[in-house]
Parts: structure tokens; sequence; C-alpha cells
């Protein structure tokens, strides 16, 4: 590659206008243009499809999207590294045009940001791929990232099809839908690439805060600010989740839901409580209910789509050490441990769903959806806003994550600290 000085060097680290995701195949280092990826999955199961090509290792269903798995070590005749059985693949979800497709990996590393200007033209001594499939070569940090055409590969009109068309209607990018600078335009692409958090009108303002503070944090260069990597991610959304997100509601959190609470409920009481996780939560509205409504008929259905955490919420064995004060009452010693009593366990029906697919319960008086949504697509968001206004009865309580809004008249605003809760409009 052509030598450049240091004071170009200096230059190009400062305008970062080009970030890709990292993965390596066949021990040599490669990575995509971000904008080409949707997110980053692991998976090992699929359907194989008769007569298909010997890299194509079958279809995925990726929550409602039939999308085509290809082996790009196969494809492209590399070295397959062997993984211990049972493990699940790494899988990069590409987006490409009106389709998604999965491509399988080695092993994926993390988002790199680079000046475009410091992009080489391919050469065939930088990889074991065909030229016409590369974009081209850069080295950073002493690596040297071959940067690969996924249109090329994969597009429409290219030898390599999809086997299976996916539909996919792409969520407005927030450097779409919002005047920003060019590094929150990132921000957005490798928090939905990360951690599958979506930017969107329900929680940008919250975005615009925590980006002000991040720069404080991290300083103001581009190279800095972005994020690089799960960690960077997660870190990012540290502060986003809601007051006792994954425990027990402690009695002051208790205290603000419990003044959210009309009487109007009679003599039942109805609640859904997707994406409840292990359970901590349900059993707080539980808990709560019983003893606010004493004589009321309570029903709560909890559902989520994490197999584990669903499957043990039901005996869920609660430490005594870290259960709040107020729930006491509600616990009972078995042999040599504590658990809920029947009572409590009665109102509960946990159940294994994926809010964006279809349910059956009726009608609800409370829904408490607390930092769901921004972590579902943006046309999933809007459809799962309108189940919710489905869903619940008029004037019934919609409890979401502290820092998302509804940007919609058909909701009544309660305000309230430490929360953020609607009423449906009658």
């Amino acid at each position: 590659m052509n030598a450049v000085s240091d004071s170009t060097i200096t230059a190009v680290v400062e305008n970062i206008d080009f970030k890709m995701v990292a993965f390596s195949l066949a021990g040599k280092d490669y990575s995509i243009d971000i904008m080409k990826v949707r997110e980053i999955s692991k998976a090992n199961r699929f359907t194989y499809v008769p007569n298909s090509l010997p890299y194509v290792k079958g279809v995925y269903n990726l929550r409602g999207d039939i999308i085509s798995i290809i082996d790009l070590r196969t494809m492209f005749n590399l070295p397959t590294v062997q993984s211990d059985r049972g493990q699940p693949d790494e899988i990069i979800i590409l987006r490409l045009d009106d389709y998604l497709i999965g491509v399988i990996v080695d092993s994926i590393d993390k988002v790199v940001g680079i000046s475009s200007q410091t992009i080489q033209p391919p050469h065939p001594i930088f990889g074991d791929i065909n030229i016409k499939f590369i974009q081209g070569v850069v080295e950073k940090d002493e690596r040297l990232y071959i940067i690969l055409d996924v249109e090329s590969i994969f597009g429409q009109e290219a030898d390599v099809a999809p086997v299976v068309s996916a539909g996919y209607t792409a969520a407005e990018r927030y450097t779409e839908n919002k005047t920003e600078e060019f590094n929150m335009g990132f921000i957005a692409e490798t928090l939905r690439t990360f951690s599958k958090y979506n930017v969107t009108d329900l929680n940008n303002r919250w975005v615009d805060k925590r980006f002000e503070e991040w720069k404080k944090i991290k300083g103001s260069s581009s190279e800095v600010l972005q994020l690089h990597s799960e960690a960077d991610s997660a870190e990012f959304l540290s502060v986003f989740y809601s007051t006792d997100t994954g425990r027990f509601w402690s009695k002051e959190y208790r205290n603000v839901v419990s003044s959210l609470f009309d009487n109007s409920y009679g003599g039942t009481i109805r609640v859904w409580n997707p994406g409840c996780g292990k359970g901590y939560e349900t059993y707080s509205i539980a808990a709560l209910l019983s003893e606010e409504f004493s004589d009321a008929s309570i029903k709560i259905w909890a559902n989520d789509k994490d197999l584990m955490a669903i499957s043990n919420a039901p005996n869920l064995v609660p430490d005594k050490q870290s259960l709040p004060e107020y729930m006491d009452k509600h616990i009972v010693a078995v042999n040599t441990r504590h658990q809920f009593n029947q009572k409590i366990k009665d109102i509960i029906l946990f159940e294994y769903h994926d809010i964006t697919h279809p349910n059956t319960f009726p009608e609800v008086d409370i829904i408490v959806a607390r930092d769901v949504l921004s972590f579902l697509g943006y046309s999933d968001q809007l459809r799962m806003i309108a189940e919710f206004q489905e869903k619940l009865k008029p004037g019934g309580l919609l409890i979401i994550g502290e820092n998302e809004e509804l940007v919609s008249d058909d909701w009544k605003v309660i305000k309230s600290a430490n929360n953020t809760a609607y009423r449906k409009k009658v």
C-alpha cells in the first residue's frame, strides 16, 4: 500500500466517516460496511432447503422474517473452524435492498471506524476471495482489513442469489429522521447492530441527551465517541433502563406505581407483562395488586422469548437478603428454600411468547412493558403500540420505559416520578 505521512494520518483519524463490522475468516481479518448490517446474531438450527447450493446452510426464522443463511467459508472454499458440537454459529444479518440474508463467519470482532480516504483498491494478494467481491483494503491499528462488497456477492444480479427473498421494511435510520451530526448516525447504527436497540421517535430524546453526556465522558473526537464493540454499546445503554430493572421493585418504586391506579377496576383486574424476563417484575406487580385490591380476581399474563428465563420464572427462588421487606408476607418456606405462596403463583401465567406474534388472551386493564419497545424494529414498535391500544380497555393503564415516550394523541400522559405512564383515552 502507498505510504502515508504522519500529518496525513493525524488528519484522517479526525475524519471518521466509514464504519465497518470486523470479523475473521480462515485466520484473516475481513469487514463489511456497517450500513449494510442489520444486526449480529447466533444460531445453529436452520431449515434445510432441498437441491440448494453447498454453501446454503438453510433458511432461518428471524422474528417472522424467513432469511437465507450462507456459509461464507464454504462459498469461498476457505477452511472452516470446527466449533464445539451444539455451539451456535456467528452470523451477520445483512440488509440489502428489499431483503435480508445471513452470513456465517468464524468470529465477529468489533465495529471499526476509519476515514474512507484510507481505503486502498483491492489487490489479489490481500485475500483468498475473488477480487470482484472485494470493495477495498484498509490498515487500522496494525491490522489489515479486507472490505467485502456484499452488493456484488449477494445482489439480485449476482450469480449468488438468495434462496428466499425475505421482505424487510427498513426502520428509518436516525440520520434519515433528524438533522443530526454524522457521529450520532453511527451511534444509532451500532446500537442496533450490537444491542438490537432501535433509535426512533420513541426514544430519540433520551439518545440525544445521552450522547451529550457521552461526549463529556469520552471526549469530542469522532474515534473515541463511536461504539466499537458490544461492551461499548452496553455502556452507552447502561443508564437507559428503568428503575429496579432486573430485580424486585423497591418500596419506593412500588409506591410510584401504586399512585397510578384508580378505583375503576371493579371485581376483576387483568394485566399483560410482556418482556417479563426472569419474573422479578411480574412478582412485584402481583404482590402490589394483591395488597391494593385484595378482594379482586387478578390475572397476569407474563411472557418472554428468552426460553431459559421464562422456564425458570414459575419456580423463582427469591433471595431473602435482596427481597424488599414489604414482600415478606408473600413468601413461604419450603424445606431449606423460600418461594412465593400459592396465592401469588395462581395470579400469574408465565408463557414463552414473542410479543410481535399474535396472542389470544382478552382485553386487559394494565400493560407493563418497561424498556421493551426500544429493542424492537421500527415497524414492530408501531405494531406493538397499536396492539397495546387495541388490547387495553378504555381508560386502561400503560407503563413503558422511563426513557421512552409515545408521540400520539391516542394516549393521555400521566405525569409521575421515575415512570412513563399513559392512559388509553375513553
